[in-house]
């Protein structure tokens, strides 16, 4: 009898531990709940978290027959940050049981653009004579331009713009998770890294 009493005692002790560590593991509610959030970034396909407006001043010169011709230009740009939402998988999340938090590994920030706001450019010149005779006005306006677009891009690639983009993304896409765990009543810590 008391072997009987000690073996159910075990027993019971051993699907207690059992339970206690299905509870503590990815749990049903909490899988669910993440697989619901991660088809719907997916449905949003990009996340556009972060937007920055630059000035670029360029300048470009010619010189033909004697005479030279100077173009500047001043123009303002917008540049939008992106996450590729699509991108993420099941992979990329790892939820952590004893802790109860959500680790999400974001795929990198990616930029659109530059859009260029042509109503406000200003231009400057010089060599009124050289850009009335020949096509170097075509020649400068197109230099003009490609390095203005370069300029853009090296501005939004610092290393400070990024980081704002980067942890603009991150509150995003945890508010994407965070938000559907806490209604359904899970106390989850959600942190995106990259």
């Amino acid at each position: 009898m008391k072997k009987l009493i000690v073996l159910l005692i075990l027993l019971l002790a051993l699907i207690a531990g059992a339970a206690l560590y299905l509870s503590c593991s990815w749990n049903p509610p909490v899988q669910s709940i993440v697989a619901s959030s991660l088809k719907s970034l997916h449905e949003q396909n990009r996340l556009s978290a972060f937007a920055a407006r630059f000035v670029t001043v360029v300048t470009s010169s010619k010189t033909r027959f004697g005479l030279s011709a100077e173009k500047t230009l001043i123009l303002p740009a917008m540049v939008r940050y992106e996450v590729d939402l699509g991108a993420l998988t099941q992979e990329d999340l790892a939820w952590n049981p004893i802790s109860t938090t959500l680790i999400i590994t974001l795929p990198p920030v990616t930029l659109a653009g530059p859009e260029f706001d042509l109503g406000a450019t200003q231009e400057y010149e010089s060599g009124a004579v050289l850009l009335a005779l020949t096509d170097v006005e075509k020649m400068l306006d197109s230099e003009n331009r490609a390095k203005a677009s370069a300029d853009v891009l090296k501005q939004a690639q610092a290393a400070p713009v990024m980081k704002l983009a980067r942890d603009a993304a991150m509150r995003a896409v945890e508010r994407s998770f965070a938000m559907p765990l806490a209604a359904a009543g899970v106390e989850a810590k959600v942190i995106t890294t990259f």
